[in-house]
């Protein structure tokens, strides 16, 4: 009990404390999820020893369902915040992203695994699929807020949400393919990933989630016309619709964090331009409270003694991820990005690729699965080592990039 009253106090001051100062911090070099995370390293058993979730139950079942949910909530305020046309006018540079940079992201990390851990081809493939999608959480930390309004077009902060809110769950059959070729023969695996993960709990999915996204807008205008519905109950109405697709979509079988996007991307289409703008901001409120409290969880559960065991060549596998997974692949397909495909968007989107929550979420299920215990030490490894690249950085590139299109302007 004396645990649970720590946690509730810590994530609760935190919170507040990074709610107070929320603009000073991002306009520092600072990001909220490092702030979080290292409130978890320092109250965790490696420091203080305040809190030590080894003695909660399951460690892998509660960061797994702790980043879940985390990424339920989150995939809502993403889809709530792109423009009702944003996925048709970002086609081009969205489809680019997710169906040739996202595959290549997934082979390159697995390479990057499998040449310097020697870990065995198909566990390496684990844990790369891993560390591969982009994350909405972390990315919702740079694409928003002043900063990013004032510095950054929103074509690019558009393309880049809108992508990290996709490939989350579009991640889960890159996840799968390995686990499936660990533990069954080759053709077994490849028919069970074809008909069942790809065709069921992907393409249902998203059928899934659209009927019930588009469904819960209808009867959210049907109630407001109605007046059966109140303004104060917009901020339940859209938590429920997250956790209610997840819920269902994973009793039904299907991907529950794809489910959960295309339900937002639904339920936008069919609200009214003063219901979005309402519904946008209680879910980008509720976002901060949600999103925080995982950061400190993963501090609190950081391997370090796996760390050690790595030594550098963990070190040098993380930079080797983060440099080499994804601004490569942007950069070679810049010229099919359409509308982000100049060299300063390309730089910036191959760049800005974190590793966060969804990576948090994956590793545990590989471990759950698969019993590859790399996938949570390497995993929380480039999660922590993204966090702190990419929360350091975010400031500092997002200014410079502005500095960068005022000077081409006037050059121009």
């Amino acid at each position: 009990m004396s645990e649970l009253n720590i946690a509730l106090t810590a994530v609760g001051g935190l919170v507040l404390v990074i709610g107070l100062f929320s603009g000073a911090i991002r306009r520092s070099t600072l990001s909220e999820p490092l702030v979080a995370l290292l409130a978890g390293i320092l109250l965790g058993p490696a420091v203080l020893g305040l809190l030590d979730p080894a003695g909660w139950g399951s460690q892998e079942t509660i960061l797994e369902q702790a980043a879940r949910l985390t990424l339920a909530i989150s995939l809502m305020g993403v889809a709530l915040r792109l423009p009702k046309r944003e996925p048709f006018r970002g086609w081009q540079s969205l489809t680019v992203l997710l169906g040739l940079v996202m595959p290549l992201m997934w082979l390159v990390s697995g390479l990057l695994v499998y040449l310097t851990l020697g870990v065995p081809f198909f566990v390496a493939l684990l844990v790369g699929a891993v560390v591969t999608p982009t994350d909405p959480v972390v990315s919702s930390t740079i694409v928003t807020g002043e900063l990013a309004e004032e510095n950054l077009p929103n074509r690019l902060r558009y393309t880049l949400s809108g992508e990290s809110g996709a490939n989350d769950g579009l991640a889960y059959p890159f996840v799968l393919l390995p686990i499936l070729l660990l533990s069954r023969p080759p053709g077994e695996a490849l028919s069970h990933w074809l008909t069942h993960t790809l065709l069921w709990e992907v393409g249902a999915a998203v059928v899934f989630g659209a009927l019930v996204g588009y469904g819960a807008g209808w009867l959210l205008e049907r109630a407001q016309g109605a007046g059966t519905m109140e303004k104060t109950s917009f901020l339940a109405y859209t938590i429920a619709l997250s956790l209610a697709v997840l819920g269902s979509a994973k009793l039904l079988g299907t991907d529950g964090v794809l489910a959960v996007f295309v339900a937002g991307l639904a339920f936008d289409a069919a609200v009214s331009e003063s219901d979005r703008a309402e519904e946008e901001r209680v879910q980008e409120a509720v976002n901060r409270f949600f999103i925080l409290p995982i950061f400190v969880l993963l501090g609190l559960a950081i391997p370090w003694e796996g760390w050690m065991e790595l030594g550098w060549a963990g070190l040098l596998l993380a930079l080797a991820v983060l440099l080499l997974r994804r601004l490569p692949a942007v950069l070679a397909l810049k010229p099919l990005l359409g509308r982000v495909g100049g060299t300063r968007d390309a730089l910036f989107l191959g760049w800005f690729g974190p590793i966060g929550v969804a990576a948090l979420f994956y590793a545990n299920l590989a471990v759950r699965e698969a019993g590859v215990e790399e996938a949570w030490v390497v995993g929380s490894l480039v999660i922590c080592a993204s966090i702190l690249a990419h929360g350091l950085s975010a400031t500092p590139l997002t200014r410079l990039y502005e500095r960068r299109a005022q000077n081409d302007e006037t050059r121009e």
